[in-house]
């Protein structure tokens, strides 16, 4: 089920491929415009993940200040990450799918430049059985050990050095030319280390590759980080910043040449991309925070005037209502001298009316 899968996501990347070689005749600039509409196809669905992620560099030192904040509190602080996101309308997951779509891409195109007959050409298997038997009956010798797994590379290299006796005998079949710049793109660069130095550039320039393809993910890993204002290059940063091209320089010393090809012109427009996006969305978030905080001024302004109109309002209640204020106090007045007057006079010292007690008199001990 995997490898059927796997043909059907291959089948249209082999299709954009095989269209642009038969248009310009070179596999590596083939690969090259392959890239470049790869990702433009990808672009309109990068666009919404990467101002969300500017987005959430813009606020880093709310994040900072939450998990100062509450370090101590894991739950409070993912509540409150929760809530900060859901203000500023982020999501902080929109940016992972498309960080890892190159690698599918790579596996692909892998298996269109380690397999050109079956994907690149789209020729059955039982096709390429044929094909061999003639091969072989040519004086072709099917590679054997580490060199087997690129058995239709070694195949169609054959076929393009015995073009003539090959052209018109089956469907389907390409010429197909590795040759790009004076080197072999279906070679492996680590296959060539016995005849460096010599060996002139088709060796040397297989050998440059692979660094190449690595300095360039080495600059735009700095380059967008520069561009986000992320420069934090400690910990898990500092980590993938080395691994990612130490990676890419294994995998180019490991695979045919080509894959380093799509791998520098992959980084290469990745880079543009991000310089162009930044430039763009770093404008519209500066005009969309400048927009906000004219908003929240107004809201302020509009909340110290409705505060002022609530005062100046009870002010006047509070006038209209101070005549009836006096009378009640009055009455209240009024009531306490009555009180006062209905008290035991026997208990009664000039003003104080219970100097003697309530229930005090003057015959209580008589006979």
């Amino acid at each position: 089920m995997f490898a059927q899968l796997g043909y059907y996501i291959c089948t249209p990347f082999a299709w954009l491929t095989r269209l642009f070689y038969s248009l310009t005749g070179s596999y590596g600039v083939a690969l090259i415009l392959f890239t470049l509409v790869v990702k433009l196809v990808m672009l309109p669905f990068q666009l919404k993940s990467k101002k969300s992620m500017l987005r959430m560099n813009r606020m880093s030192g709310k994040v900072k200040d939450i998990q100062t904040r509450f370090a101590n509190n894991k739950e409070r602080q993912q509540q409150e990450m929760a809530d900060l996101y859901a203000r500023e309308g982020v999501n902080p997951m929109s940016g992972c799918l498309w960080s890892f779509l190159p690698l599918p891409i790579l596996i692909a195109l892998y298996n269109i430049i380690r397999y050109p007959l079956h994907y690149f050409m789209g020729i059955s298997k039982e096709v390429i059985e044929k094909i061999t038997t003639v091969a072989t009956g040519m004086g072709y010798t099917a590679p054997t050990g580490s060199q087997a797994a690129f058995g239709e590379i070694f195949l169609s290299k054959f076929i393009h050095d015995n073009w003539s006796a090959f052209e018109g005998q089956f469907d389907k079949l390409i010429d197909l030319d590795y040759q790009f710049l004076g080197m072999d793109l279906s070679v492996v660069a680590s296959s060539v280390f016995g005849q460096f130095p010599g060996g002139g550039w088709a060796v040397w320039g297989l050998l440059l590759l692979p660094i190449a393809t690595a300095l360039v993910q080495l600059a735009m890993s700095l380059i967008t980080m520069k561009q986000t204002g992320n420069t934090d290059t400690t910990g898990s940063t500092r980590t993938m910043m080395i691994m990612m091209p130490l990676l890419t320089l294994w995998m180019g010393y490991s695979l045919p040449a080509a894959l380093c090809v799509y791998w520098i012109a992959q980084s290469a427009f990745s880079l543009l991309q991000e310089v162009t996006l930044n430039k763009y969305f770093n404008k519209i978030l500066d005009r969309e925070e400048t927009d906000k905080e004219r908003a929240k001024r107004e809201a302020r302004i509009a909340k110290y005037e409705k505060q002022r109109e609530m005062m100046a309002q009870y002010q006047d209640q509070s006038g209209k209502k101070s005549p009836s204020a006096s009378k009640k106090k009055q009455q209240q007045y009024k009531t306490a001298e009555k009180k006062q007057a209905g008290t035991n006079e026997n208990g009664r010292m000039g003003n104080r009316p219970y100097a003697r007690g309530r229930s005090y008199s003057e015959d209580h001990y008589a006979d």
